[in-house]
């Protein structure tokens, strides 16, 4: 391939090479020296690459050999520091040493697979021969033979070696398995994700393939213990088994990255629409306010507020249907979507998020709230740190007794609504048409290539509620809305259910 042609598809792919460094080391110097290091090592192999198709799986190829190599030059130089501050240590480091073949050796049998592993503890440490070793495996005489003349070849291979446990065997990766349930749900399913093992075999296995010996060395954990978790996330359909005794992660990952960028440049593109939509609703309020419901003599910012989270998930329902992209089965019933989210959410964008809950919640046999607790918003004013106190006095605020803190509205008065304000929800949904372009363009460019099949239905699925925060930080900094002073609840109205 030409130099040229090798410089251009790496520029291209700065962002992807940069994501998987980030991946491996939680500290983003030593990220951006292996990024460069992956670079480099393509800029100067390229040229012995014949076929332009083979290009994205030879990089990848080159980025986890660099990543080795830069794990063994940082730890030659650990070491290098190491013996230094040891020297006068003496007897204590040749007692190690005299203890480090046998340690050598049981790293080794850890990281074997279970066939190998099995038929050598079976023969060497039981005791049992060939013949009772196939006897108790349930496996023919041969394939015994077949497993323990390789197990000497991988042993003695392994033993000769360096190896170096990769960073997520002492600093495991903050990662959050999340499932949107359309329907039935499968708490289990869910729950399969509140140890940090799991989480860490899919991160390992995002950006390239690995085999359970090298998930073992990467991790730091046998194989022994691997191959349990790795099972289970086959059958949850979240690991992906690929020839070559490989595997890879079958989830997109929303990572810190990806969403900075995301929420940065969204902002600064769609704060205008934002503000434009509002802008049309708050000349409709005289129209709403006729209605007469307890709330409807709020001022416009309250109302606004109150109305702001039903027009953007009414938006994005029309825009989801408009796309036709629907939720997969997950698990025994389950249909929704899976997505992760790596990586720690900066304090610059939690703003951006709804931290505590963003949709529609009972509150009695008849009321229900719709709500988002917007995360630019003091908590003071978000729904939940009302929520006792409303529901408290719900039923004296329909008898006359109370003022309102929320707008309440009939089952009537809401399909009213959602009438009044039918051409905002289309503006809304047509707004949510370009940020799902923008977002499916920067994870494009964060995500593998492996994900490319699943990554519009899982933006699609979960845009509303990566975005409700982004919504209500682009009615702020537009002034379209403001944050008052006092402890007022914004951002949500009480309905009356249709089965009241």
């Amino acid at each position: 391939m030409e130099q040229e042609k090798i410089a251009e598809l790496a520029a291209e792919n700065m962002k992807t090479i940069f994501a998987y460094s980030l991946s491996r080391f939680s500290h983003r110097e030593d990220a951006e020296d292996l990024a460069g290091d992956i670079i480099l090592a393509i800029l100067q192999s390229g040229p012995k690459l014949r076929d332009d198709n083979a290009f994205f799986g030879y990089i990848w190829a080159i980025a986890a050999n660099t990543y080795k190599k830069f794990l063994q030059k940082r730890n030659r130089i650990q070491h290098t520091q190491l013996d230094e501050e040891l020297a006068e240590e003496g007897d204590f480091t040749q007692e190690i040493l005299r203890s480090e073949e046998y340690s050598i050796l049981r790293r080794e049998l850890a990281l074997l697979s279970r066939e190998y592993r099995e038929c050598t503890v079976a023969y060497y440490f039981d005791g049992l021969s060939c013949a009772e070793t196939a006897s108790k495996l349930h496996i023919s005489l041969e394939m015994v033979k077949y497993y323990l003349f390789k197990t000497r070849k991988i042993l003695k291979e392994g033993i000769s070696m360096e190896r170096e446990f990769g960073v997520k065997s002492y600093n495991p990766e903050k990662f959050q398995f999340r499932t949107i349930f359309s329907g039935k749900s499968n708490m289990q399913y869910q729950h399969l994700f509140d140890r940090k093992l799991p989480g860490n075999i899919l991160l390992a296995t995002y950006y390239i393939p690995m085999t359970i010996r090298e998930l073992a060395v990467e991790l730091g954990v046998a194989s022994a213990y691997l191959e349990d978790e790795i099972d289970l996330l086959k059958r949850y359909n979240l690991l992906t088994a690929l020839p070559g005794g490989k595997y890879q992660a079958h989830l997109v990952i929303f990572t810190a990255d990806y969403l900075n960028e995301f929420y940065r440049t969204a902002e600064q593109s769609f704060a205008g629409d934002v503000y434009a939509i509002l802008s049309s609703v708050r000349e409709k309020l005289p129209e709403i306010r006729a209605m007469g419901f307890p709330g409807s003599d709020f001022d416009d910012n309250r109302l606004l507020w109150a109305l702001l989270f039903e027009l953007t998930s009414q938006g994005w329902y029309r825009f989801k249907k408009a796309l036709g992209v629907d939720e997969e089965e997950l698990y025994r019933g389950s249909t929704g979507v899976n997505y992760g989210v790596s990586g720690d959410r900066s304090a610059e964008y939690s703003e951006y998020t709804a931290p505590t809950f963003a949709g529609f919640a009972d509150i009695n046999k008849r009321y229900a709230a719709c709500y988002a607790d917007f995360g630019i918003l003091p908590k003071r004013n978000r729904y939940s740190a009302h929520r006792t106190e409303i529901a408290e006095s719900l039923d004296a605020v329909l008898d006359g007794n109370a003022e309102a803190l929320l707008p309440i509205i009939s089952n009537t008065q809401k399909k009213s609504l959602k009438t009044i304000l039918s051409q905002n929800i289309k503006d809304f949904a047509e707004l949510y048409e370009d940020i799902y372009d923008r977002a499916l363009s920067i994870m494009s460019e964060h995500a593998p290539k492996s994900v490319s099949a699943i990554m519009d239905k899982a933006i699609a699925n979960t845009l509303l509620f990566n975005t409700v925060g982004l919504i209500g930080v682009c009615a702020v900094r537009s002034g379209a809305l403001t944050v008052p002073d006092d402890d007022t609840p914004l951002g949500a109205f009480i309905y009356e259910t249709e089965n009241a």
